[in-house]
């Protein structure tokens, strides 16, 4: 009887580039910006990206481009919740308090506010040009390209 593997890491992953935003605007202000300095169209997706384990939420817009056949992402990375904090069972006072706990989508880079995902799978997408036209955008601080390979987290920005 022949044994078969399936070696996992044989299957080609998605072919896309991402590029790392610095900025502290909202996202739907920086969905508007990215628009009309790329000229594209991202859309507010319909739910956030929700992860249970985290009980954090991040906001997802989105554009196909049809005639490229180019999918773009803009994800934010930063999420903030008000939790309790904990407080000793020995504290003298019944004192409540909350802390701001920060989550990130991919914690490699938590100084990162927001994601660009492009997704070309033929390469033909011209990032030196398209980081230049970010950039000139006043509010961004700097914007950069991430090697994906070297991601722990790259999961994470599967969500289609």
């Amino acid at each position: 009887m022949a044994l078969h593997k399936l070696l996992v890491d044989d299957f080609e992953d998605e072919a896309y580039s991402l590029l790392a935003i610095h900025c502290n605007l909202e996202d739907y202000r920086m969905a508007f910006l990215l628009n009309r300095f790329l000229n594209i169209n991202l859309r507010r997706f319909p739910h956030d990206l929700d992860f249970q384990y985290t009980t954090a939420s991040y906001p997802v817009y989105e554009w196909q481009d049809n005639k490229r056949q180019v999918m773009w992402n803009l994800i934010g990375n930063i999420f903030k919740r008000e939790e309790d904090s904990l407080v000793s069972s020995g504290s003298l006072f019944n004192a409540t308090s909350k802390v701001i706990k920060t989550y990130n989508l991919i914690p490699e880079h938590k100084n990162v506010n927001y994601f660009l995902k492009i997704g070309n799978d033929d390469n033909n997408m011209n990032l030196k040009s398209i980081i230049g036209k970010i950039q000139k955008i006043p509010q961004v601080v700097t914007v950069y390209d991430v090697d994906v390979s070297t991601l722990k987290s790259k999961n994470n920005l599967i969500f289609n």
